[in-house]
């Protein structure tokens, strides 16, 4: 079982329930999101898995959020090395500058993806998600890997 990660989830109309429900369960238990826990433990899960790989639909915040994991083991005084693997199904592209359509290329010079095997599919994800993954199962590469078990971590790794 893998974590989910919402980075921007109050930023999107769940978040307006969100607040409907703080405010509803005033001095009861309730739903908290915490994005810094998750940033943290996803941080922590890239130091103890030294191989990662993105697979990112879209841009913006949880493009970054997920990038960000390599640059924040750093301050945390772990030297994490980059992301081997990254593919980024985007419509946008570099013209305007902003997040969403920052390349591949523009987080290697960040040391947060490594450029041997990075791919930015300039395609609807609807439309590149599903023929790829369609074509990746038909090839039935999976069939000579092994499982492997990623560590998952919430004590801190430290150097």
């Amino acid at each position: 079982m893998f974590p989910i990660f919402c980075p921007a989830f109050s930023d999107c109309s769940a978040g307006f329930g969100l607040v409907a429900h703080q405010h509803a369960r005033q001095g009861k238990p309730m739903l908290s999101i915490d994005s810094a826990k998750d940033f943290y433990e996803l941080t922590q899960i890239k130091i103890t898995n030294p191989t990662t790989g993105l697979l990112m639909i879209g841009g913006g915040v949880p493009k970054n959020f997920a990038q960000d994991i390599v640059v924040a083991a750093d301050i945390l005084g772990v030297e994490a090395s980059m992301h081997k693997y990254a593919i980024q199904i985007t419509v946008a592209d570099a013209r305007d500058g902003a997040l969403s359509g920052s390349t591949l290329k523009e987080a290697s010079s960040w040391g947060k993806v490594d450029l041997t095997y990075e791919q930015m599919v300039y395609s609807e994800a609807t439309l590149a998600l599903p023929l790829s993954q369609a074509y990746s199962f038909h090839k039935k590469a999976f069939e000579a890997r092994s499982g492997k078990r990623f560590a998952r971590t919430l004590e801190p790794v430290t150097a």
